[in-house]
């Protein structure tokens, strides 16, 4: 993982990427919309906030050799915030 990888730089790929389909690691696709700091995935009804990716990229900076797939991230929404990091080979 870069280290220099900033929450501003992962939220301005999150918004430049919008509409875009991904896929979980199960490979659900899914795609989402970004509004102001949330993120609103089209499989869940609650979003994912700025602050939990933060808290995610927070932890992958920490402890690397640990975070091997979204169970190890434990932030809501793991499932969507790990597919997004592997897209943007941020894992």
């Amino acid at each position: 993982m870069n280290e220099n990888v900033s929450i501003e730089s992962v939220w301005q790929l999150l918004t430049e990427h919008q509409s875009e389909t991904f896929y979980t690691m199960k490979k659900l696709p899914f795609t989402y919309v970004v509004k102001g700091g949330e993120l609103f995935v089209d499989r869940r009804s609650k979003s994912i906030t700025k602050a939990t990716f933060e808290q995610a990229l927070n932890k992958l900076k920490e402890n690397p050799q640990q975070i091997t797939g979204p169970k190890s991230l434990n932030v809501f929404g793991a499932p969507y915030v790990w597919a997004i990091f592997k897209a943007f080979n941020i894992v």
